[in-house]
Formats: C-alpha cells, structure tokens, sequence
C-alpha cells in the first residue's frame, strides 16, 4: 500500500509558494493557478474535518493531507479503492500518478469535475466529500486513465481497469469513450457507456443512465452527447444518434432517434415535448441548472 508524500504537521499548514511568471498568465498558467486554489481548499476541508471528528484524523491524514497535491491525492486514493489481492494498490498507484503528471489535461479535467459536483448537488457538502466519497467523480476519473491507455494501445491494461473500475463503483465505462470535462455521473450506480460514446463538456448524468448500442453492428455505433446536457435518471440513449447541445432527456425516457438542440425529449420512446415539428425551446443549460421537470406546468396540460 503506497504511503503517499508524508510530511510533518508543520509542513502541512505552511501556505503555497507564490506565483512566479509573466504578470499576464497564459491559459496554462491559470489554470495550474486554480488547480492549486482548489486544492489548498480541499486540504483546509480536510483539517477541519479531522478536528471535527477525530476518528477520521487518519484516513483523511493519509489521503489528503499528507500529500503535496491534487493528483498524487486523487492517485493514491484511487489505488486503494480499486487494488484487488492480484493489482496492487502500490502499482495502481505509479499508473495513475504517471497517468496524471504526463498530461496535465487529466488534472485539468479532475478540477473541474469537483467543481461540477460542488456546484451543482445540494448533497455535496465540500469539495473534499466529493473527492473521497462521490464515486461517479472517482469512476470518471479512473476513465480518463484508461482512455489514456487505450490510445496508447495498452489496451489489456486499459481494460482491466476498467473491469476493477465496475466491480467497485458500479459504473462501466468503455475505455474508448470521450468524455469531456465538467462532467457529473449523479450517484452513477448503474451508469453504461459505450465504447463509441462521446460525451461533451458540463454534461450532468444522473445513475442508471445506458448510452447503448444496438444489435451486434460494430463501428460508431454509440450516443454522442452534446455539451450542456442533462439526462435523467433511469434514461436509455441506443444507437449511434446525437443530443444536440443543451438538450435535456427525461428520467426513464428511451431515446432511439437525435434530439435537437435546446429541446426537451421524455418518454418511452421518447417524444419532444412541443411535437417534432414546433418542439419547445429552453434558453438554460439544463447540464448545469439540474432542472428535469421545467416542461411541466401541471397534469396533462404539455404536448408530447
């Protein structure tokens, strides 16, 4: 089991050297800026959580604050999670934190799906609780290794990561799926996607959720999920169709045909709410408002 960065209580509490670098920060530079704000947060959440409740003191020790950041954290915290008696936690550990440090678009993507989580679920009390318990945040993030993988051709790897990624979160996820950043799997029990699926940015995706194929055609043959989209809890997308950006799909609905953008499609199989000629149109992103039920007005009174 990897010990993480050890450090003593004094190091822990000393404040972040400052910035160096051009007066004007590159998108780079910003974006390490804010990864590093996120992640003094995250530690400060920690300590107060470890005072609060003593019992706690070690694991949050070891997980969070003896580390120097945010990837060799979320590195060590996945290695334990996922290890198994034959993939040990110290070699899952090295995969992840050499995952992490050789591309810096991984860590980039981690922030902002806490932020995603943070903003959007009520239940999400601190960005720590998602980082230690929100397991469709850890499954993505896990994802995100294994697509790196599978575009290095380490497939077999790429694919038992993904089987410990399933027997432990319940989310299954093919290694070949593009997955955006500012995602958030919303409990994430039961979440299927496909090894053609394309999910976008800010897109919110509540459990049980299936992006399918259909038979045994082999291709693209799997949802591409445009950015800003909101799909219900329960819903099933088959098929190689495309959820225009900022479309909301209802909890339950199955989706066999696209859905245009900006549009609302419930039922089984789904509908446009409005009909499919004069479907309505929303103005707010439903992948970050979380709103499912804006369509409905009272009983029977919309058009499907």
């Amino acid at each position: 089991m990897p010990t993480g960065e050890l450090r003593p209580p004094s190091h822990l509490s000393a404040p972040p050297p400052p910035p160096t670098g051009p007066a004007t920060p590159t998108a780079a530079a910003a974006a390490s800026d804010d990864k590093d704000c996120l992640w003094a947060q995250i530690k400060a959440e920690a300590r107060r959580d470890a005072e609060a409740e003593p019992a706690l003191a070690s694991y949050l020790y070891s997980t969070i604050l003896s580390h120097s950041s945010l990837k060799r954290s979320l590195a060590f915290h996945l290695g334990n999670k996922l290890c198994s008696s034959t993939l040990l936690s110290t070699l899952l550990y090295d995969l992840f934190l050499n995952t992490f440090s050789s591309d810096a678009s991984l860590c980039a993507a981690a922030v902002a799906d806490l932020r995603a989580a943070r903003v959007r679920d009520p239940a999400c009390v601190s960005f720590s609780h998602c980082l230690l318990n929100y397991k469709g945040f850890l499954a993505c993030q896990a994802h995100r290794v294994a697509h790196k993988l599978w575009m290095q051709s380490r497939r077999p790897l790429a694919l038992a990561l993904q089987s410990r990624v399933s027997d432990v979160f319940a989310v299954d996820i093919h290694p070949a799926a593009r997955i955006g950043k500012g995602v958030l799997f919303d409990h994430a029990t039961g979440v299927v996607v496909g090894e053609t699926a394309v999910i976008g940015n800010n897109v919110s995706i509540l459990h049980h959720v299936t992006l399918g194929g259909t038979g045994k055609a082999s291709g693209d043959r799997h949802p591409k999920i445009g950015d800003g989209v909101l799909i219900g809890a329960g819903a099933t997308i088959l098929g190689n169709v495309s959820i225009g950006e900022g479309a909301k799909v209802g909890a339950g609905s199955v989706v066999l045909i696209d859905v245009p953008p900006r549009t609302t499609a419930v039922g089984n199989p789904a509908r446009l709410v409005g009909g499919k000629e004069t479907p309505s149109k929303h103005e707010e992103c439903p992948g970050e408002s979380m709103d499912h039920t804006s369509f409905i007005s009272g009983w029977s009174d919309y058009i499907i």
